[in-house]
Order: structure tokens, then sequence, then C-alpha cells
């Protein structure tokens, strides 16, 4: 709090001499009255309200008293300091991803929308730059500076569920800087420090996370298969809180009918995994846990189940664990000599021979490459937001050697800078390792990739696989008009030219034609399982060429507000006395 007229502290003096006045005023005598008729009753009300009386008496002293130091207050506009923004510009970044939904009371969404509308007050004309995150970032408002507009920008951000990648929207923001000095806000649960790009002075960075004492229990991992006969299912639970949580566990149905329920605890900061056996056939299950936290949209995941597969055919040269691994995941898995596999059009092929690619009619698996020698590398494995990977975390994974990458195939993980995964146009899984060159069948991911690859790769009866948030896909359809539906038979969007573009939300989804219909599931990916400790601080600053405005709240008005009330009391005051006394 401040004041920025502080030379009228001299009007103090008037009060004073209000004050003094009262000291100096004539006073009249008590004249005393031998009359004992009140007596009682006026004896009564001064023992019962002393201080009362005191304050009836001098009522009118204080009153004006009061409002003079008002005056003086006003005289000197009082102020508080209210939010800075610096700059001639401002970029607003806005985390969109499943985990801004987390929250108490109010998910850290809806709070920052109501801080960026509070901070449009103190924008002053300034352009606003609004950004959200995601696999491909997008700039709702550019260098807008229409009030209205900006509020309907802000009002309209809704969670798309993906991933943020935030490095993509703070790289998009930098195109938008210069050299204009710029606040940049970022609207998150919690970013590292380090990730921020510091090589401009002209930036200021204010960072807005979300609480710091929200809680999680998740279900990080559901998968269910079945041999035709029985289903088994596979929940993996996480505890990202300080203490023991008990849960109730269900696995439902499609209809909602449960199946199975099972109370479980689960460690504080551990996750376990359950499995259950010899449940029932099911064209779908969800698994949905019972839990007082603050994040729900990772307390229920669904999955379809692959009643009805085509075979899998691995290439007998191929690995001893490539081999294993997929028939610990796959019923019917067969292995034919390597001059046999291009005979099998009709299956799912697991091989390292390069030339299939162009052989075969379906989709294929290759792990390695025959046509090419391999390199050294080293470096950090990691991996783009992609269904492949919903289940099978990458990060710790060595290797040691890669085969050249494929022109015109995707990337979808890399070791170092180097592909390390790609799918081509046609939707083929390429893996540019030797199994012997890696330790990945020592990860737990190892299974559950070759589970999730054949998922995607396995022609089920009215499956599509899995896809994440908006993930955009090829996907094998007949030449005909395909439309995306929900469960409750609502129209979503059209498949154009056999691209599939995946609804926002988790959950079951279907696709159209008219002769046939097809599933497909949309499943939030491993990191919207796990919220962070909410992170918020300020770096940079901006040099002196830039604008640099501080926002002040006078108290003036609400001042002259209650003077005017006091002044109409003290005439009160006086109106009972009368004004002859």
């Amino acid at each position: 709090m401040g004041f920025s007229q502080i030379i009228f502290s001299w009007t103090a003096i008037i009060p004073v001499i209000v004050l003094l006045y009262y000291f100096f005023r004539k006073k009249y005598t008590d004249q005393t009255v031998s009359s004992t008729l009140f007596w009682s009753e006026i004896m009564q009300e001064t023992r019962v309200s002393p201080y009362l009386k005191h304050l009836q008496k001098n009522a009118l002293l204080y009153l004006q008293l009061l409002a003079l130091l008002l005056l003086v207050l006003a005289l000197m506009n009082p102020y508080v300091k209210k939010s800075t923004i610096v700059g001639e510009q401002t970029i607003f970044i806005v985390d969109t991803s499943a985990t801004m939904l987390a929250g108490k009371g109010q998910s850290t969404f809806d709070t920052h929308k109501q801080e960026m509308l509070t901070l449009i007050d103190e924008l002053n004309g300034r352009p606003v730059t609004l950004i959200t995150t995601g696999s491909a970032p997008k700039a709702i408002l550019q260098q807008e500076t229409n009030v209205k507009d900006i509020e309907k920008g802000i009002k309209d951000l809704q969670v798309t569920y993906e991933t943020a990648e935030m490095d993509k929207a703070l790289d998009v923001a930098q195109a938008f800087v210069g050299d204009t000095p710029t606040s940049i806000y970022v609207f998150t649960d919690a970013l590292d420090k380090k990730q921020l790009p510091m090589n401009k002075d002209s930036v200021k960075w204010l960072v807005r996370g979300a609480a710091k004492d929200l809680t999680n229990i998740a279900i990080t991992r559901f998968a269910a298969t079945t041999d035709g006969q029985a289903t088994m299912a596979l929940v993996q639970l996480h505890n990202d809180t300080d203490i023991e949580q008990k849960v109730t566990l269900a696995l439902l149905n499609e209809e909602g009918k449960e199946l199975v329920a099972e109370n479980i605890a689960v460690p504080p900061m551990e996750a376990i995994t359950k499995t259950f056996k010899e449940l029932p056939l099911e064209k779908s299950m969800t698994a949905i846990i019972d839990v007082q936290d603050d994040y729900a949209v990772d307390n229920q995941q669904t999955v379809l189940l692959q009643t009805a597969t085509s075979k899998i055919v691995v290439d007998q040269g191929m690995h001893q664990l490539i081999q294993k691994g997929f028939q610990s995941v796959s019923t019917g898995v067969k292995i034919v000599p390597p001059l046999q596999v291009v005979d099998n059009q009709d299956a799912t092929v697991i091989t390292n021979q390069a030339e299939l690619l162009e052989k075969m009619d379906k989709p294929l698996v290759l792990f390695g490459r025959d046509d090419a020698e391999k390199v050294e590398v080293s470096g950090i494995v990691s991996t783009k937001s992609d269904a492949l990977f919903a289940f099978s975390e990458l990060k710790d994974v060595y290797v040691s050697a890669l085969y050249p990458g494929f022109v015109n195939y995707e990337t979808i993980a890399t070791v170092g800078e180097q592909p390390f995964i790609q799918r081509s146009p046609k939707g083929d899984i390429v893996v540019l390792a030797d199994i012997a060159d890696t330790d990945w069948p020592l990860h737990p991911s190892f299974p559950l990739f070759l589970w999730s690859t054949e998922q995607q790769l396995s022609e089920s009866i009215g499956s599509l696989g899995i896809f994440t948030p908006n993930e955009q896909r090829v996907v094998a359809l007949a030449q005909e008009d395909w439309s995306v539906y929900s469960q409750e038979d609502e129209f979503l969007s059209l498949v154009t030219d056999g691209m599939l573009t995946a609804p926002t939300k988790p959950g079951i989804y279907f696709v159209r034609s008219n002769n046939e219909e097809k599933h497909f599931i949309v499943q939030l990916q491993a990191q919207e399982r796990v919220i962070e400790q909410g992170t918020s601080y300020t770096l940079g600053d901006i040099s002196d060429n830039g604008n640099s405005e501080i926002s002040k709240a006078s108290f003036v008005p609400w001042l002259i507000l209650i003077i005017l009330v006091l002044l109409v009391s003290e005439w009160e005051v006086q109106r009972r006395r009368g004004f002859t006394n």
C-alpha cells in the first residue's frame, strides 16, 4: 500500500483544530435540581450502559473527527499495488492436457481461465497472443487488442486431453516475441525452469502452476485378452500420496454390469498389479476404482477384447526373445522359415526382411533390417505421443546400435537424434535395432510393447485398435463413406481419405459405413495418468526500453462514500439533539 499525494499530509492539522475547539469551547454549568422522581431509572441506565452513554454524549465529536481523518486520507490518495504486466505485448501459453482437470473443488484449468480474465483488466491496450499446447500447438489469438475477442477466446478454451509437449508451445511463443519486450504467462500444472528458453533479455516468464497438495490414485495400465473361451485382465494401480490408500476396483462389461470387484490397499508412492482370470467373454471391459482423490479422469479405463484376430506369423530367423514374446501375448502364433513368410498374406508378420515391406498386403512388424549395416549409437530413448506407447515407457531402455531409418516414414521413437522406431504410411511398424543390441527384454515395457503392436496390427472383427486423444492416423477401411460416432450414437466427424481423427475424450467410439461398423478406443497417454506437484515462479526481467507499468487500485472512491455516510449520520445526530443546543 502507498500514497501518491503524500504532500497533502499537512491537512492532518484540521482534525487537531477541531479537537482543540472541543476542549476550549464554552461549557455550561451543571445545575442541581432537588427531585428524585427519575433517580432510580437514570441510575439503572447509567450502570447498565456507561460506555453507550458516553458515546451518545460525544457521538458528534467522534463522527466529525472520523470524517475529517478520512478526508485527509483521501487527499493523500492511498492505493494498493495490483498484478504487474510489463512489456509491449503479452503471450498466454495454456496447457490443455488432461492433468489440468485435477483440483480441489475447482480444476486447475478453470482457475487459470479466471486468472487470465482478471489479467485482461491490466493489459492497457497491449496485444495478446493465446497459444494452446498439444502435439500441434495452436495460436488461438494473434496480436489481438480487442478486449471482447480476448475474453471470448479465453472462455472458449477447452481441455483437449493431449499430452502438453510444452517445448513445442514454447517454440511457437518464441516466434511471436522477436525483439519486442514481452510478458509470457505459462498456465500449466508443473514446468521445470530448465525448459524455459532464457536466451532473450526482452522476455519475462511468469509460470502459474497447480496447487501443491493435490492427491491422485490412478489406473496406470489395463489390458485384457481372451483365448475364445475365457478372459484374463491385468490392472495396475499407482498411489501418488504419502499414505496408504484403500480403493475398490471393479471390472464392468459393455452394459455396465459388474463382473468382479475387490477391495485393495495401495501402499504409499507405490504401484501394484492385480490379475483376474476366468472372466466371461465380453466385447469390451472397463476398470473403475472408487476413491476420493483430486483427479478423476484416470480412475477409469476401457479396453476392447480381441475375440477374433488374424494369425501371427514370426520369421524363424528372428531372435528367440521375440518369438517367445509374441507367443506370450497372443495365442496361435506360428513360426515359419524365412522363405515361407511371404506366403502368409492374410497374417500379421514379424520379420527382419525389409523387402517384405513392399510385398505384403497387410502391415507388418520389422525388427532390424537385412538390407543395411547398423552403426553404434548412444543417447537416451525418447518417444512421441503415440498409442503404441500407451502402456510402455522406453526411457530407461539401452540401445547400442541402430540401422538407418527409412525415408518418408514417421519416426515415433529416437535414440538421441537417431530414429529408433518408425511407422510407414501403410501402417508397418519398424524397430531399427536387433534385440541383441538392447536390454529392452529386461524391461516390463517389452512384452507390453509387443502386445500394443499386436493390438494395432491384428485385424480384429469390428476393431481399429487404440488411439490417443485427437490422434490422426491412416486406417485400413474399405472405399466407402465412413463416419465417427460416440457410444451415445452422436455424430462426431468424417473419415477423409482414410485419415481418422480420434475424438478428444477417452472412451469407446465407432466408425460406420452403410454396410459395416468398427470399434476403436481413445486412451490417455501414460504421462497423463500421473499428476506432478504444482510449480509457480517468475523468471527474467524486461530491460528499461520496455513499457513497465504498475497497476494501482485507489481507495479514494470508497473513502468518499464512507465520508458521505458519516456526514448524513452527523446531520441525524444534530437533528435529534436540536440545532439550538
